[in-house]
């Protein structure tokens, strides 16, 4: 384990790097009040496209450290996303007093943990959002990038009954670290644990006992800040749950990346990976797509090919397939099967029971906290 020194150091340049902290005054997000007890103490922003129907799906996106909502919409294009393909999007943001370098406290026990902390909060958020704009309880996804990617994979191990699947981009498996310096060292690829090891991690999160959330991994060749072992790792965590951990994936190229996708024993797309060839630390983007509203910056890089969009096709938001946008699939991939609702999409559509249609907003929503188990009575 490193020593103190070294990760007071690691620390200090951290704090340094210009993650893209612009508050983007042309930002369409707005603050998302009122949204519960907030255990973790975050902020919290959100957009809908005006004329959202109802029962449309919700994204929850997680910013990396020393970044912030807006700044990590300006270059993702999330909201831009959210206007072409019908869907609301949540941005919690850390605060200061949390974390000097304003990481999500993904391997802090009290905050990656199911019913506390800063994993609780956003989970109170997701209540919020469907009560304000009716959005589908079966479709919430989640994806973040770096320390933001990490908390990713904290709410889909701590609350696979509520996330129908996420994006980590240049993140971490979930419950391998619980100090700063074991952060750091996970961050640089050591002590990396089995697939099986890691899957029971996850298992041991939360009550529930699948069917698992679905997950696209993303990472870059060259990031020197959390090593692609860390992609590895989640992959074979992941693919260990979902039991296709012996099976073949299938293997093309997108917009000239490997690109690896793992299907269950009904043919559906559980996992995928994507490995951007000599990109750094930092979120994939196709700047040159018609419509995309993507930016480049500092840990924003342009590569051709939008994770933005690549995500929303592989959990089902946007249409399947290459569009000058996404960038061109050097492959056809197989047509997606049909296939049953799960076992856990039910139980999510109805974790928000009907409330009083004359009840005010806040009371509202304190209501359907209470009906899940998020606030107490």
């Amino acid at each position: 384990m490193r020593g103190l020194h070294d990760t007071i150091s690691r620390l200090g340049a951290l704090r340094q790097r210009p993650f893209g902290l612009a508050e983007h005054s042309d930002s369409r997000l707005v603050p998302l009040e009122q949204f519960g007890s907030n255990p973790g103490r975050l902020n919290a922003w959100r957009y809908a496209p005006e004329g959202l129907l109802k029962g449309a799906p919700l994204v929850v996106v997680l910013h990396g450290c020393t970044q912030n909502a807006r700044g990590y919409d300006h270059g993702s294009g999330w909201s831009a996303a959210a206007d072409e393909h019908g869907f609301a999007v949540l941005f919690p943001e850390q605060q200061h007093a949390n974390n000097a370098n304003l990481c999500f406290n993904w391997f802090q026990p009290q905050d990656a943990r199911r019913g506390g902390g800063e994993a609780l909060s956003i989970r109170q958020m997701v209540t919020a959002m469907q009560v304000r704009h009716g959005t589908d309880p079966a479709r919430v996804f989640v994806t973040g990038l770096s320390a933001g990617g990490a908390m990713s994979a904290v709410m889909l191990a701590t609350y696979p009954d509520v996330f129908a699947g996420g994006a980590v981009i240049a993140g971490l498996p979930f419950g391998t670290a619980h100090t700063v310096p074991e952060a750091f060292d996970r961050m640089r690829g050591h002590g990396v644990m089995s697939g099986e090891a890691l899957a029971a991690l996850v298992k041991a999160a939360s009550p529930h006992s699948g069917p698992w959330p679905t997950l696209s991994v993303w990472h870059g060749t060259g990031d020197m800040t959390v090593d692609r072992s860390n992609a590895t790792a989640l992959v074979d965590q992941w693919c260990a749950l979902h039991g296709v951990a012996d099976a073949k994936p299938d293997i093309d190229r997108v917009a000239g990346y490997p690109h690896r996708v793992w299907r269950d024993s009904n043919g559906r797309r559980v996992i995928e990976e994507y490995v951007i060839t000599g990109a750094g630390h930092g979120t994939p983007l196709n700047t040159l797509g018609a419509g995309q509203g993507e930016t480049a910056g500092p840990y924003m890089l342009e590569a051709g090919i939008s994770s933005t969009q690549h995500s929303l096709c592989f959990w089902g938001i946007a249409a399947v397939g290459p569009k000058a946008a996404l960038g061109t699939t050097d492959k056809p991939a197989r047509d997606e099967p049909k296939v049953k609702e799960t076992a856990h999409a039910p139980a999510r559509r109805h974790a928000l029971r009907r409330l009083p249609a004359h009840a005010g907003i806040q009371e509202t929503i304190e209501d359907a906290l209470k009906a899940a188990g998020l606030l107490r009575r």
